[in-house]
């Protein structure tokens, strides 16, 4: 088993550290723009994504870059830090407390380690490969629930559902569920992680919203996987899900729309 004993002590600080300049910010108010894609990025996105860039590149100078913001160096090491500043940017320009800073690192195109820091609530969230997930340094896991009667299901970006290839039989397959929740993607990922939620669909996401969120959940035992059932940050899209409700979720986005 790797020893990340440097890296998980290195991105929580760097972790923690960005979500004290992000809630400078967030406290007092901030405008935004909108780019490209019509999503809101801040000067504090942009600060945070500089701030974490440079202490990366500091702690582990043959490590690539990748940022959602512009940062961008190519590896010597064959590892790559994987960088959202500010997910979750619209909440965080509402005054909303679910955003987080998130940071992955990718090994041999894996993701070996992962930080979500979520300052507004106080949580910090750590995994590394084959050392378990942790929330402020205690323990978590994903629960043991294996019927939708119980469960809770989170799926993220409703507004996009109907453009979906299950957009159609979406409502119907939500109706056995225990409960139905939209919290925000970030949240609901490890919410299904350290077991207060079984399933996150996520119908739209970069790999610097999903690289962290992969590796906490796995080290918490639940499952990761795109729509088309494999296990990568590069599809698009994303499902976090109990073992006990894998195979409800994975029929789910196999089967065809009337």
């Amino acid at each position: 088993m790797d020893d990340f004993q440097k890296e998980l002590e290195t991105g929580r600080s760097i972790a923690r550290q960005a979500g004290e300049i992000a809630l400078r910010y967030y406290r007092t108010g901030i405008a935004f723009e909108a780019k490209s894609d019509d999503s809101p990025v801040t000067r504090a996105d942009r600060e945070c994504e500089q701030f974490i860039a440079r202490e990366l590149e500091r702690a582990f100078p043959d490590d690539g870059l990748l940022g959602e913001e512009g940062a961008q160096k190519p590896s010597r090491s064959g590892r790559r830090w994987i960088i959202d500043p500010i997910d979750g940017t619209r909440d965080f320009v509402r005054g909303n407390p679910v955003w987080a800073n998130l940071i992955g690192l990718e090994a041999g195109g894996e993701v070996v380690a992962g930080f979500a820091n979520m300052p507004a609530l106080g949580e910090l969230f750590a995994a590394s490969r084959g050392g378990g997930a942790f929330v402020n340094g205690e323990r978590m896991h994903a629960s043991s629930i294996a019927s939708v009667s119980q469960a809770v299901l989170c799926f993220d970006s409703l507004n996009s559902a109907a453009r979906q290839p299950f957009g159609g039989r979406l409502l119907d397959w939500m109706q056995p569920f225990w409960a139905v929740r939209s919290m925000g993607g970030c949240l609901d990922a490890l919410m299904v992680s350290r077991g207060q939620a079984e399933i996150w669909i996520e119908t739209a996401g970069k790999p610097w919203d999903f690289a962290p969120l992969k590796i906490i959940a796995e080290e918490a035992g639940a499952r990761f996987f795109d729509f088309e059932g494999k296990s990568t940050i590069y599809g698009g899209n994303c499902v976090v899900c109990t073992p006990g409700l894998e195979e409800t979720v994975r029929l789910f986005l196999s089967q065809q729309s009337d």
